[in-house]
């Protein structure tokens, strides 16, 4: 059964503004941090991720002479890529709505790395050293990269809201349908449209599957 949130209201008060929910009032703000996730009110994540870039490049200054070593193997280093710098980029990811752009400047980011890792490569012809191509790094790179990464976490968390009580605040978000009339233009990619997507990947991508093995 869908809860509609008509107990949410919007108060104005000369110039001051707060929402009200139940008996709790908040203040109305453009953008607040929450348990270290910038949220705005346009709903915009474009500042979201790049303070979570921003963390794993913090983090990955910290450990770059290792993920370059020779005294480390590929596989070490990877997991130090995994255990200090991926969290920092996936911090919340189960709740954003990634566009292209949003997914090229992640894989971007992934692939710096990478190539600190497995360094250059001598080209075959001409002799010289040179960087290593996308194709290349995901050959290289047998784990999953991190958009799939975080399609992966964002299908776990929906199935995870889907079977929580109904009196839960998550759940009744989720659920929900707000009254009023959103902005003119064309909508935006919603939270549940990628989850969408989400499932139709993973469905033709064991399709996939199957077909190889049969």
């Amino acid at each position: 059964m869908l809860i509609r949130l008509s107990t949410l209201s919007c108060l104005n008060a000369g110039r001051s503004h707060s929402i009200k929910i139940d008996s709790s009032s908040f203040e109305w703000v453009g953008e607040f941090k929450c348990l270290g996730k910038s949220l705005t009110n346009q709903n915009s994540i474009q500042e979201e991720i790049k303070s979570r870039l921003k963390s794993g490049s913090a983090c990955y200054h910290s450990v770059q002479n290792l993920l370059s070593s020779s005294m480390l193997s590929k596989n070490l280093q990877i997991e130090i890529y995994g255990t200090i710098i991926l969290p920092a980029d996936w911090y919340g990811c189960e709740t954003r709505s990634l566009t292209l752009r949003e997914k090229l400047r992640m894989r971007v980011s992934e692939n710096r790395v990478l190539r600190r890792i497995f360094g250059p490569k001598r080209d075959e012809v001409t002799g010289e050293w040179r960087y290593l191509r996308n194709e290349e790094l995901s050959d290289l790179y047998s784990t999953p990269n991190i958009v799939r990464v975080i399609k992966s976490r964002r299908v776990r968390w929906a199935r995870h809201v889907a079977r929580m009580e109904k009196r839960r605040g998550v759940y009744r978000t989720f659920m929900g349908n707000p009254e009023g009339k959103r902005p003119l233009g064309r909508a935006g990619r919603r939270w549940v449209d990628n989850i969408e997507m989400d499932l139709r990947e993973m469905v033709c991508g064991r399709r996939g599957l199957y077909r190889a093995g049969s």
